[in-house]
């Protein structure tokens, strides 16, 4: 099979640019990121960290400091063990609960009447100067941390890291291989492989912020039948020129017009109207396909796989113009690879070997001239699994089989996540078993991490829609919004730039703002809107905390010798509480997967400091309040900046 030289290119340039990027995040986060801030602060005022529980890391995460404490005073009451004691610690759903709460239940003691132990462990608990209260609660201990501690501790440990606040080495030293997006490409960008995409970018993101090397895969559609038919299509409607200028937009234009021919041609031949129009024929039963047109794309992909010079020179034109347009769009993302695959790259003799090891252990059966795996022997709902066609062509699954040992024998990962929809979950079932059932020890080690479908994603227009419409004409939204207040839309350097980054903010906070496994209606006026919680709306937030540092005159240096004692009310007290959970709240993203947990934990804090506006002023300030007072906000905007660009959003200075 041949390798496109340009494509080579590409990916090459890609490789290179990605692990440059990769390389000097893991410098930082790994040799230079200073992470002796919390101990040094304890220090300083006569404090040593608390013994180190198994599963914590109090020098990244403050609040792992007061959980180790905590453990180890309750301990001395309780006998409890230790790590039984450090995983009943819960983190409570407001601050009116306190900081930390133990349910007294999950100690698992036996013969304990549980309210009655909590009012007196209450009593006896030593706070030191580590907690200022302990509330009794029913089964509950809620535990209130000391303000002036975790004052200190939690603005300079963030000023101190910056972007590296929030990292955790939960997967150091291991590898993770991401495969995310992974378009066809004779069928357009849509909302689907937008979701894999963001999503897959904020896992990969996040494996990364937790200590693990971290592999992007992008596993082209690239091979199968429909490349036939596509290039029949071309051959009667294909245009040279549209296919420079966009072709991924034109070859789908060719692709439904040849779709169209062989529904015709069926519906004819047939006598009825049993197949649909819009449904895609090229993914239909050979047997079921009374269609000429259909019998030569067949003919055409059993000639791309027997190796034949001009079929795969066209096959190979359509693949590299798609792949450069593909990069352009990925960038605007904030998207880049690793590595550039597909099931074209899928050896033809890898897949020969996997069909016969399944044959040699006795797991196929053939079926008028198909091979096929029967599953239902090892779990019923997975059905029957077609391995090869009958005429020797491969499937999807059985490249996907072939392209995972490949991967392992390359890079030899701990962990490989597929991004993909919901409705492949059975395929991914198969995919799993049949690798489980070869005796490949790291079957046990992949991971689907699925999602729902976005409904109603079309232009205002009602008309079909690729992505670069999409984000199109939520820029050209955004441009429209900046430019009516004149004052602030002179200062921005590049207007367009900043409304296609708030118009990208605003299609992906939408997509990731719940539950990544529920189907979400696309609503362009509550995406578009700067109210609300809403991509602009955090955009905004951002840039607000950004204006105050260049308004304050005051230099960014005199932060580190703030006097954060200075800081006394009551919103100051919530705001620094809520910036102390960024660590944990990306430990639970790790733990469930899911970009809401970051994105609700964003908005929130977005809300509470803008509560403290009227309230915390800078301007106008005696100057050691205003120092200490703007070292909260500056802690604040890294906080909403490192969470925003975990998300792949692109955070904005100005708008």
């Amino acid at each position: 099979m041949q390798i496109l030289t340009k494509f080579k290119l590409l990916q090459s340039f890609n490789i290179f640019k990605n692990l440059n990027s990769i390389t000097s995040r893991s410098i930082i986060s790994h040799r230079f990121m200073s992470v002796d801030t919390i101990s040094l602060q304890l220090k300083k005022i006569g404090l040593n960290q608390p013994d180190t529980i198994e599963g914590s890391n109090p020098q990244y995460n403050v609040i792992d400091v007061f959980r180790n404490y905590i453990t180890e005073e309750l301990h001395k009451i309780t006998q409890v063990e230790k790590p039984i004691i450090f995983d009943s610690l819960d983190t409570p759903k407001v601050l009116d609960q306190g900081d930390l709460l133990l349910p007294i239940p999950k100690l698992r003691l036996k013969g304990i009447n549980p309210q009655q132990k909590s009012k007196e462990w209450s009593e006896l608990f030593n706070k030191g100067k580590f907690i200022d209260e302990i509330k009794s609660q029913g089964v509950f201990m809620q535990f209130f941390f000391a303000k002036d501690l975790l004052f200190k501790l939690t603005i300079q440990d963030i000023l101190n890291r910056k972007s590296d606040f929030g990292y955790l080495p939960i997967g150091e030293g291991k590898k993770a291989i991401v495969e995310f997006s992974s378009p066809n490409i004779a069928k357009p960008f849509h909302a689907g492989h937008l979701r894999s995409t963001i999503i897959g970018g904020f896992i990969s993101n996040l494996y990364e912020k937790c200590g693990w090397e971290v592999k992007r895969f992008n596993y082209l559609g690239d091979w199968g039948k429909q490349f036939g038919l596509l290039a029949i299509g071309f051959k009667r409607y294909g245009n040279e020129e549209k296919l420079k200028i966009d072709p991924i937009n034109h070859l789908f234009e060719v692709y439904v017009k040849i779709n169209k021919d062989v529904l015709d041609e069926t519906n004819a031949a047939s006598g009825n109207q049993e197949i649909a129009e819009g449904v895609d024929v090229s993914e239909q039963d050979d047997k079921k396909i009374i269609s000429n047109t259909n019998e030569e794309a067949r003919q055409f992909f059993k000639k791309m796989e027997d190796g034949d010079k001009e079929s795969l020179k066209i096959w190979e034109k359509f693949r590299e113009l798609s792949i450069e347009k593909y990069i352009d769009t990925y960038a605007r993302l904030n998207i880049t690879y690793d590595v550039y695959s597909g099931e074209s790259q899928v050896p033809l003799e890898k897949m020969k070997q996997a069909t016969k090891l399944l044959e040699d252990k006795g797991l196929i059966h053939i079926d008028r001239g198909a091979k096929l795996f029967d599953l239902t022997k090892f779990n019923k709902k997975l059905g029957k699994a077609l391995i090869e066609k009958s005429d020797g062509t491969s499937l999807y699954l059985t490249r996907d089989i072939s392209e995972a040992a490949k991967r392992y024998d390359n890079y030899n990962f701990d962990k490989m996540i597929y991004v993909a929809a919901s409705q492949q979950d059975l395929h991914f079932a198969q995919f799993f078993e049949i690798l489980k059932q070869m005796d490949y020890q790291w079957a046990k080690d992949l991971i689907h991490i699925n999602f729902g479908m976005v409904q109603g994603m079309s232009t205002r227009k009602g008309t079909v829609v690729f992505l670069d419409n999409i984000l199109a004409e939520t820029r050209d939204k955004m441009h429209e919004v900046m430019q009516k207040n004149e004052e602030k839309y002179k200062q921005i350097e590049n207007p367009e730039k900043i409304a296609d980054l708030i118009g990208i903010s605003a299609v992906m906070i939408q997509d990731m703002q719940s539950k990544r496994i529920l189907n979400y209606e696309f609503n362009w006026n509550r995406m578009l809107s700067f109210e609300g919680d809403t991509g602009p709306y955090l955009q905004y937030a951002h840039s607000r905390l950004c204006s105050m540092e260049r308004k304050s005159g005051i230099n960014l240096k005199q932060l580190e010798n703030a006097n954060l004692e200075l800081l006394t009310e009551q919103c100051a007290i919530n705001l620094v509480r809520t910036l102390a959970q960024y660590p944990d709240t990306i430990k639970k993203a790790y733990k469930t997967e899911e970009p809401s947990t970051i994105v609700t934990y964003l908005f929130n804090l977005s809300h509470i400091v803008s509560s403290c506006y009227d309230i915390l002023w800078v301007s106008g300030q005696e100057k050691d309040l205003a120092i200490a007072r703007l070292a909260l906000y500056s802690a604040t905007r890294q906080v909403i900046y490192n969470g925003m660009t975990l998300l792949g959003l692109t955070p904005v200075e100005r708008m």
